[in-house]
């Protein structure tokens, strides 16, 4: 593509050289480049592109982009100055792929929670009503029927015009994609033509990486800011962010709620392991889902699907038949009469969420016994946090390892243990290797009792001292059956 082209909508602060020329391939990575590739020096957290820009002109790239020109300027190579090298890379990224977010109906879910159940059910909803559809999740990927392996919950820019531009090449009408707040801040999305944005809720997390919970909220927020006026936003009425997500955005705007007046209502009439009744805008409708949680999770789809022109009762009738998120509340069933339920549940939040609704329908009739443990080289605030809700929640609580990475397993035990005092803590099990706490949960549990092992959800990986391990907690879990 001719660099004037790939230039496109970008905010240049000076070019030196010829725009005219050539450019084979894009890139972000300098031991990548190669002669006539464009450069793009990101000021990145751990290493700065702009110290290997020389290398590259070495190498023959045929143009840089960079936020600081280099000292020295080769005569064959186009320097383009930018503000924001990030951001320059998103609409690159765009142009290079021929913009196909613009061919699809882009729909971008984003909040702390319940992100990767609403959009992949949203995936699967127009998919069963007769539609193609991509999926951008942090579990998997799909290109319609065509999974592709998820390494980040939001992929870089070039990743993920790529995969969009795949979806629009297979015919697909819809993709529905997770948006991170680590994606906003670094101008993965920049570009994007969103056709709708969702909001689900927000507590804390990221904060080793936001630095203050208001960063994190105005990051969240800017996916709605910059909506265009033809798109849609759905809110989620019930948490005290949602309207403020909304606040400024062009978009039309409806909300939905299980508490308040809104546009989207329900409420459980029943409710089990197996699933739930509910009474969504006064329609029945029965649910393979379960928790208060995923009540607003449907609502917001409902209002995704409306919003997007699907029939009210249909989208009703085909939301009955869709199954749970692997990972997510997924309930594993032992012959020998309890109940495991797993989850992925990593914020404190979401372990009270999950906790709640298992109570809800033990109704005292079984012990809950928790299994969860917290990452490494995360956010250290949460872990007494979550400590203390799930041992306020549950009959036995058992503290176990996450995904320690980097961390000493036993360091992260103790800031988790630090918010215990001395009687909950006397009560409590705290056993590092998380094959032997889930196997230690299974040996307790009676006939009627429930097993919350939170955390992983659908990992099938422990990250030890840099190293991927294999480790599923469904494969522990029957294997204690």
């Amino acid at each position: 593509m001719i660099l004037s082209n790939l230039l496109r909508g970008v905010e240049t602060l000076q070019v030196i050289g010829l725009t005219d020329k050539e450019i084979t391939a894009i890139q972000f990575d300098s031991r990548k480049v190669e002669a006539g590739h464009l450069f793009v020096a990101q000021a990145g957290t751990a290493v700065d592109g702009h110290s290997f820009i020389d290398q590259c002109v070495e190498k023959g790239a045929a143009a840089i982009v960079c936020q600081v020109l280099p000292t020295h300027l080769h005569p064959d190579c186009t320097y383009i100055q930018v503000k924001n090298s990030d951001k320059a890379l998103g609409l690159i990224a765009c142009n290079w792929f021929g913009n196909p977010s613009q061919q699809l109906r882009l729909v971008g879910v984003t909040g702390t929670n319940g992100k990767t159940t609403i959009a992949t059910l949203l995936y699967k909803l127009v998919r069963a009503m007769g539609h193609k559809a991509g999926l951008l999740s942090t579990v998997v990927n799909y290109v319609d029927n065509e999974s592709v392996p998820s390494t980040h919950t939001t992929p870089d820019a070039l990743e993920l015009n790529g995969l969009l531009r795949r979806m629009v090449d297979a015919g697909c009408e819809y993709c529905f994609m997770e948006v991170s707040s680590h994606s906003i801040a670094q101008e993965r999305i920049a570009g994007l033509d969103y056709d709708g944005a969702l909001f689900t809720n927000l507590t804390r997390d990221h904060i080793d990486y936001h630095k203050t919970f208001d960063n994190y909220r105005d990051t969240k927020k800017r996916l709605f800011d910059e909506l265009k006026k033809a798109a849609f936003a759905v809110t989620n009425k019930d948490d005290k962010n949602g309207l403020v997500m909304t606040q400024n955005t062009k978009a039309r705007v409806t909300t939905y709620s299980t508490l308040t007046i809104a546009d989207y209502k329900a409420q459980i009439l029943e409710e089990g392991f197996e699933g739930m009744l509910l009474s969504v805008n006064g329609q029945e409708v029965f649910v393979p889902l379960v928790g208060r949680f995923n009540v607003s999770n449907l609502l917001c789809i409902y209002g995704a699907a409306i919003n997007l022109g699907f029939e009210p009762t249909e989208t009703l009738r085909v939301l009955s038949t869709l199954t749970p998120v692997n990972g997510r509340f997924e309930a594993l069933r032992s012959p020998k009469g309890w109940t495991a339920i797993i989850d992925y549940a990593h914020t404190p939040d979401a372990v009270d969420n999950v906790i709640q609704t298992i109570n809800e329908i033990l109704q005292k009739k079984g012990k809950l016994i928790t299994v969860v443990g917290c990452g490494g080289n995360r956010d250290k605030g949460k872990r007494p946090m979550m400590a203390k809700i799930a041992k306020d929640g549950s009959d036995q609580l058992i503290l176990t390892s996450d995904n320690p990475r980097d961390e000493e397993p036993a360091d992260i035990l103790r800031d988790m243990t630090a918010g215990l005092n001395e009687d909950e803590l006397r009560s409590t099990l705290v056993i590092e290797d998380r094959e032997s706490a889930i196997k230690t949960a299974c040996t307790l549990a009676q006939k009627g009792d429930v097993i919350l092992v939170a955390g992983k959800g659908h990992e099938d990986y422990q990250i030890i001292k840099g190293v991927k391990h294999h480790f599923d907690d469904h494969e522990v879990v029957r294997g204690c059956f």
